[in-house]
């Protein structure tokens, strides 16, 4: 992400990324849901990260009704555009779950 935007890898970090004990995570601004997610959607699409690529495929969304519907107040994509598979969402969890060894259960 940080080539695709012209920085480097230090200077991205540290003005679009925050670190936990586990993981490298991404800022989130105060009125938006990412900072590079404008009025036309992703400006970072070709180099967005697996979370965003799976989303809203994410295990805890697609594994859990109630939270599907929480996610869809706020992602203006879910009940629209193609039609996926659950077994296609699932598989997308699938690889969300196993990339991310340390936020899921096994």
């Amino acid at each position: 992400m940080a080539a695709f935007v012209g920085l480097t890898r230090q200077v991205f970090e540290k003005k679009y990324v925050y670190r936990t004990r586990h993981m490298l995570r991404m800022r989130k601004p105060r009125r938006s849901q990412c900072p590079f997610l404008g009025g036309s959607g992703c400006q970072i699409h070709p180099a967005k990260p697996l979370q965003c690529q799976a989303f809203p495929f994410w295990p805890e969304l697609v594994g859990e009704r109630a939270a599907w519907l929480d996610a869809a107040k706020y992602c203006p994509g879910v009940g629209r555009g193609r039609l996926v598979s659950i077994q296609a969402a699932v598989r997308i969890a699938n690889n969300m779950r196993e990339q991310h060894l340390c936020m899921y259960d096994p």
